[in-house]
């Protein structure tokens, strides 16, 4: 059973949004898809502000919409790492986009912004 069995979306951006959005999902995506597979601990160290519980359930919720794959080793003491789907891989390319109008953003607008109020 989906996530998604019970929802209805007005358009795919809802769709999208409801897959990716929330503070923590594109980061975890973005470490994944740039850095590779990491393990969870990894995944914490790249993530400052993150809780342990809060991590767990965004991983949760991207494996079961078939983003981020979940590999257990049968080993002691237990070794899990997350690693992207196709799906997850074919969604760099937006995050690359959103990553550079960010920066954009960023360097033309909130670090021009003194620069207009002045001018004003």
């Amino acid at each position: 059973m989906s996530r998604f069995d019970d929802k209805m979306f007005n358009c795919e951006k809802e769709l999208t949004l409801s897959v990716i959005g929330g503070k923590w999902k594109m980061i975890i995506l973005w470490h994944l898809g740039k850095e590779g597979t990491k393990r969870f601990s990894e995944l914490k160290a790249l993530i400052p502000g993150i809780t342990q519980r809060m991590l767990v359930n965004q991983l949760r919720e991207l494996e079961e919409d078939r983003i981020v794959h979940r590999e257990v080793y049968p080993v002691v003491p237990p070794k899990v790492e997350y690693s992207l789907t196709e799906h997850g891989e074919s969604l760099m390319p937006i995050l690359d986009s959103m990553y550079q109008w960010g920066k954009n953003y960023m360097e033309n607008v909130i670090g021009g912004s003194e620069e207009e109020s002045s001018s004003l």
